[in-house]
């Protein structure tokens, strides 16, 4: 069994203060996806760069204290891409690849919309040059996992207050459309969603009000697959017992073995 786990850590050294590396040691996990790691090579300690029985692998923003995206695995990858060649993505440290035989796992750390008009315009801007990605991967042969935070609630399934957030970033029509077209069109699977069709199933709550306390959040973390190995997906799991962040883990084995 391959165990795949993915988190937005919000800062890699504030949710090691909260736990996370003991929690870790303790999930029998064969590859961890960060996002948010916040943080420079330099700023890494001995643990955050190789946990017990991990290697690791970061693709950190150029502005510091800012996005960054991490990887963990228990064997060498036979290759790691850091970025997607493009300079304006690249900058930000959203995107790192890992191979394993004909398996590639990638964390990615799609853009917020929510702070301004104008970073909206820039996650626009990344779905655009990210959808040719997509496709190209899809059509590569190779079995691939993309986990991480998309920012995009797909269905009102996926959020608790979803007629109020409409016409808020991460919900809007455009967005939605755009990640139907990346299931529907390019042949990708949301994986969790094949395993637990549930609803008030959530990976992040916002820290205002009790959003936490009363459940109310959203489900913007995911595993988007190729359908082959979307296939052999046998257990799905949020983990809220702890929190390292204002988002939760998230699990999932695959009955998969990586050449």
């Amino acid at each position: 069994m391959l165990r795949i786990i993915t988190l937005n850590l919000n800062g890699i050294r504030s949710a090691a203060k909260k736990g996370f590396f003991d929690w870790l040691s303790r999930q029998d996990a064969d590859i961890v996806c960060l996002q948010e790691i916040k943080a420079q090579h330099a700023d890494l300690s001995e643990e955050m760069r190789r946990p017990q029985g991990y290697l690791g692998h970061f693709h950190c923003a150029e502005k510091k204290g800012y996005s960054g995206v991490g990887l963990y695995s228990r064997r060498q990858p036979d290759r790691v891409i850091e970025g997607l060649g493009i300079a304006e993505i690249d900058s930000e440290g959203r995107y790192l690849r890992a191979d394993f035989g004909n398996l590639s796992v990638v964390s990615l750390y799609l853009p917020s919309g929510s702070s301004s008009e104008e970073r909206q315009a820039v996650k626009f801007r990344f779905l655009d040059l990210f959808l040719p990605h997509l496709r190209a991967l899809a059509a590569s042969g190779r079995e691939i996992v993309l986990c991480g935070d998309w920012n995009i609630a797909h269905q009102p399934i996926d959020l608790k207050n979803w007629r109020s957030n409409q016409k808020n970033s991460g919900f809007l029509p455009e967005e939605r459309a755009w990640l139907t077209q990346v299931f529907d069109e390019v042949g990708w699977v949301d994986v969790f969603r094949r395993v637990d069709p549930r609803p008030e199933q959530y990976t992040w709550w916002s820290n205002r009000g009790q959003a936490w306390a009363k459940n109310v959040g959203w489900r913007i973390d995911y595993h988007i697959a190729t359908s082959g190995l979307a296939a052999t997906a046998r257990r799905a799991a949020i983990y809220t017992e702890e929190r390292f962040s204002d988002h939760a883990p998230l699990i999932i084995d695959y009955d998969y073995a990586a050449a």
